[in-house]
């Protein structure tokens, strides 16, 4: 079972360091479908793939956030086949900490309308269709070019992970 933090000692070095207040409350995981292949959202704005999923809602399980955020960003119905475990980000240096809840699940048969926030829609996001090595080999790149974007770095890092 996944349990996993990332701090910021882990992207730029120094002492490590946690927060102990949850900023926000996530679901997120990987998404295949009967090919075999991975949802990675990619938001063209920012040159940048990621697993689907978003912040949950009052009252909402995990589980159900999961659910609905694949139905919102990919138009697909699913069905969570387990639970992979959570991942916290200890983003200290903007005093935020999230703690996102892991899944693994399947698209079902015949995808629907993504529907979008007007962010996410600004962002240019998409979902694409990759297997899991081109999936991981894009990120393996975009962490390899490095840059100075703080949350996108923490983003790739726990996705890779997941």
């Amino acid at each position: 079972m996944l349990n996993l933090k990332i701090t910021d000692s882990d992207l730029i070095g120094g002492d490590l360091a946690y927060l102990d207040i949850v900023s926000r409350y996530a679901a997120r995981g990987v998404l295949f479908n009967d090919h075999g292949q991975v949802a990675m959202m990619y938001m063209a704005e920012l040159d940048l793939y990621k697993l689907p999923g978003g912040g949950m809602e009052e009252g909402e399980s995990p589980e159900d956030a999961f659910v609905r955020e694949i139905k919102e960003e990919t138009g697909c119905e699913a069905d969570v086949i387990c639970r992979l475990g959570f991942v916290e980000e200890h983003k200290n240096r903007n005093g935020f900490l999230q703690h996102s809840h892991c899944y693994l699940a399947k698209a079902r048969h015949g995808a629907g309308e993504a529907a979008l926030t007007e962010a996410e829609e600004q962002l240019g996001m998409s979902v694409q269709w990759l297997s899991a090595t081109q999936a991981l080999d894009i990120m393996e790149k975009a962490v390899a070019g490095g840059g100075d974007n703080h949350a996108k770095l923490f983003m790739l890092m726990r996705d890779r992970i997941i």
